[in-house]
């Protein structure tokens, strides 16, 4: 975006939420010698395109976690944040600390389940200790049933298989076709084609009935698992890849007329919340019709960045407009499917830009430091 750049006085943006849109924001905005404020519950960003390869693979875990003050410094404020007064132009934290803003950026991301989103309060010693316990319970694991067949639950079964071949893995899915629907049908397919290579079981068109009373992320031998059309199978592992969900809680009191059904925040072209011209929606949480993926998060900082500097410069606003699909499924360390700009991959080449290390060294780079070895 270039240097420094002459700002009124009083100019201070408040970026709520660490994730690959935030730490991306701050990076631009820091770049451009304005002062911020970054936020989060954890002392550490998280990786969490990695997080996979960390729930199988003991040791690596501890590259996936950045700690944020080596990065920020004194513009990084751990703490939870309990809601957003936009007449004050204040954000309040657990706790009752208030930090003012000119301008706001929201990257509160999507939650999950762990292992694929790792979105609670802990340090990043905590962080890691629960990703090398979940090791344990997959080596404890004769079976794992991996339910959902998204892009995280390709990935998930995939890993597995890799990691652990000899290991009896089965992927459930309620639809026929796997991974994002906004791939192109032969990338789905192709990634299809490396599951059942690498020897996982699938059950497609099903659902488990009993998901609710059963213990995830735990490993008991022998459970029993229910699905929708009547088929019983057992399983010793149980790991969830379904049911994301836009983090609103932030916001949710302050915004809920600019928020869509499923909590996301609508934005128009320049990503300014609805009805809220200082204020900018980035990631997973803000309204567009595209995939929820870490390079567009990306692209959307480096826009609500901009904006913010041509606000209070005087210029024409820039706006944002979602291109063609490009999208990478890493399928264990050694293979992967993919696409770029709406044409499919060789998987050869997935898996050397991505499969590998999942784009670790970027993210480091992007921190400033330097990645565990």
């Amino acid at each position: 975006m270039g240097g420094q750049v002459s700002v009124p006085d009083g100019v201070h943006v408040v970026v709520v939420g660490g994730g690959f849109g935030g730490i991306g924001a701050a990076q631009q905005l820091r770049s451009a010698g304005l002062s911020f404020t970054l936020l989060d519950q954890r002392d550490a960003f998280h990786h969490n395109v990695a997080a996979l390869r960390a729930s199988v693979q003991p040791g690596f875990a501890r590259r996936t976690f950045i700690p944020y003050a080596d990065t920020f410094g004194t513009s990084f404020v751990q703490g939870r944040v309990e809601r957003v007064d936009p007449d004050r132009q204040v954000v309040v934290l657990q706790g009752g600390r208030e930090v003012q803003y000119s301008h706001l950026i929201l990257c509160t991301g999507t939650d999950g389940p762990f292992p694929g989103k790792f979105t609670r309060e802990a340090s990043l010693q905590a962080a890691v200790q629960m990703y090398e316990d979940f090791i344990q319970q997959v080596q404890l694991a004769d079976s794992v049933l991996v339910v959902g067949g998204g892009g995280t639950g390709v990935e998930m079964a995939a890993e597995i298989k890799t990691e652990y071949p000899d290991k009896k893995v089965v992927l459930i899915h309620s639809k026929v076709g796997l991974a994002d629907p906004q791939l192109v049908h032969s990338v789905r397919q192709q990634a299809k084609e490396v599951l059942l290579e690498k020897g996982v079981e699938l059950l497609l068109g099903q659902k488990v009935s009993n998901l609710s009373d059963l213990q995830l992320n735990v490993t008991q031998k022998n459970l029993e698992v229910r699905t929708d059309k009547g088929e019983t199978l057992t399983t010793d592992l149980i790991v969830c890849c379904t049911g994301l969900r836009v983090n609103a809680a932030a916001y949710r009191d302050a915004f809920s007329a600019s928020m869509a059904e499923n909590g996301a925040l609508k934005v128009n072209d320049h990503l300014q919340v609805q009805g809220f011209s200082n204020v900018f929606a980035v990631g997973d949480c803000a309204d567009l019709q595209e995939p929820k993926l870490a390079y567009h998060a990306g692209l959307h900082a480096s826009v609500a960045v901009t904006n913010i500097i041509n606000s209070v410069s005087g210029k024409q606003l820039t706006t944002y407009q979602p291109g063609s699909v490009t999208m990478l499924l890493a399928m264990g360390r050694d293979d992967g499917v993919g696409q770029f700009n709406g044409f499919r991959l060789p998987r050869w080449l997935v898996a050397l830009g991505k499969s590998r290390d999942l784009l670790l060294w970027k993210s480091w780079r992007e921190m400033q430091q330097t990645q565990p070895l």
